[in-house]
């Protein structure tokens, strides 16, 4: 459709990236959540071991994490385009090979590091990355919307995928999801954008075009001037429990506990089907609170909801039917409601044009969460007999980390101009400054601004969201 319809229509094109961005992350989270399907048939067909295969999928979610700082890094070289189109084409190779795989090292090559490289191109940092550019209004809620478009894809295609399994064995279910590979490549490829810039618009919301800011940090020199700041490490500490309680354990490994427990895999399946619908509906929610209230003490109730349930999951897995599902839909409203609070502090934090590479890290702790929770309980599970003490260590996981966060005294904003930030805990300011600062502030003097980043002369502003209360 030609941007002259769509000024006619009133809708503007930042809708339709976004639609395609869901698609994208939708049906390649459901590709990266395929393994724990394959897990048990696996296991039957070759003989591996719980711990074996675990292995795999651990590296599959590291690489998806690793690779978002880079990925965006390229996005803002190459464009998001060319970039998610080379992602795709190597998971619909990836994924097709491994319908010949025999051996442990072609489960680790097909599943581990190609599905896994793929998938962390396609993201949370391409919704990051994407919500940023072509988003000034209703952020939260768009983030939020892709966000579930994430967990929803790892869990609504599971009671499909096991159903292939069941009826026409594991190797149906990997040829499907090439396919879904391949179709979403066609979209992409067809209707994505770069920027607002290629279709001749301004951002949603945007009433005249933005100030350019400084080019976006490399990958690495990101993460050495992020990690310089008491709140990334805030940030991806609590966001690397947040992989390991999801993607990493119950993502990974709540269907082999159920088959532990005597419930038919297409049921547990089932189970993680509903916790990506309600997920949908929490995630979104998320959004919409998160361009509302303080992110902090949203981020404290989701953590520890989250902990309090994980702690109660072995109870749920031995009593009826009716304490697991209630356990599925109170946890699928949780899934990633952390995502929208977590970006938004990233956004204020460290400046719009370093979001991409900055959360990029972030979402690497979670990932790196999730891959060692993934093996952990795998291990666990082998050598122990049984989940339950994983899924107690997770819940203290959380609970550890909603402390942590109702801690922090308030948010703080860094000066994105250079690279440095204030962190005011405990009601303690404690001001890093580089001599580069010294001589802006002789330049500017006090009462002076940098519109471009917002930098006041005279002293630099603590973070302040607008949406906070």
């Amino acid at each position: 459709m030609s941007t002259q319809a769509m000024a006619k229509t009133k809708m503007h094109y930042a809708w339709i990236v976004a639609a395609v961005t869901f698609f994208i992350l939708l049906i390649t989270a459901g590709i990266r959540a395929t393994p724990s399907i394959l897990m048990v048939p696996l296991q039957h067909e070759f003989g591996w071991t719980t711990a074996a295969i675990s292995g795999a999928i651990a590296i599959n979610i590291a690489l998806f994490g690793i690779i978002g700082p880079f990925a965006a890094s390229f996005m803002a070289r190459y464009g998001v385009r060319k970039i998610v189109l080379l992602a795709l084409a190597i998971l619909a190779c990836g994924v097709a090979g491994s319908s010949l795989m025999h051996r442990r090292w072609e489960l680790v090559l097909f599943w581990g590091i190609l599905v896994g490289s793929g998938t962390g191109v396609t993201a949370l940092v391409l919704a990051a990355v994407v919500v940023n550019r072509w988003f000034e209004e209703r952020r939260g809620l768009v983030l939020g919307v892709l966000s579930a478009a994430n967990a929803t894809g790892q869990l609504v295609f599971l009671p499909v995928l096991a159903r292939l399994v069941t009826s026409h064995g594991w190797r149906s279910a990997v040829y499907a999801v090439a396919g879904c590979a391949v179709f979403v490549f066609l979209i992409v490829f067809f209707w994505m954008k770069d920027r607002p810039s290629d279709a001749g618009l301004l951002p949603y919301g945007a009433l005249k075009p933005s100030e350019p800011h400084g080019p976006a940090r490399s990958p690495l020199n990101g993460l050495a001037w992020a990690a310089k700041s008491r709140e990334f490490w805030i940030l991806a500490g609590s966001f690397f429990v947040c992989g390991a309680s999801t993607n990493g354990l119950i993502g990974t490994h709540l269907i082999p506990a159920c088959m532990d427990h005597g419930i038919a895999e297409v049921r547990a399946a089932g189970l993680l089907a509903v916790m990506g619908i309600f997920d949908l509906a929490g995630t979104t929610f998320s959004g919409w609170l998160t361009d509302r209230f303080n992110s902090r003490y949203l981020l404290f109730w989701y953590y520890a909801l989250r902990g309090i349930s994980l702690l109660f999951l072995p109870f749920s897995l031995t009593h009826p039917a009716s304490a697991l599902s209630l356990f599925a839909v109170f946890y699928g409203l949780d899934w990633v409601a952390t995502v929208p609070p977590t970006v938004r502090l990233t956004a204020n934090t460290f400046g719009k044009e370093n979001v991409g590479v900055v959360y990029g890290w972030i979402g690497a702790a979670h990932q790196l969460g999730a891959s060692l929770a993934a093996l952990g309980a795998g291990s666990i599970r082998t050598y122990l007999g049984d989940y339950r003490d994983a899924f107690w260590v997770s819940g203290a996981l959380c609970l550890m980390v909603a402390t942590l966060l109702l801690s922090t005294r308030r948010e703080t904003k860094g000066a994105v101009e250079t690279g440095e930030l204030v962190s005011e805990t405990a009601g303690c300011r404690t001001i890093k400054v580089a001599k580069r600062t010294e001589s802006l502030r002789a330049r500017w003097p006090v009462g002076s601004h940098r519109s471009s980043s917002g930098f006041n002369a005279g002293k630099v502003p603590p973070l302040h969201d607008p949406a906070h209360k």
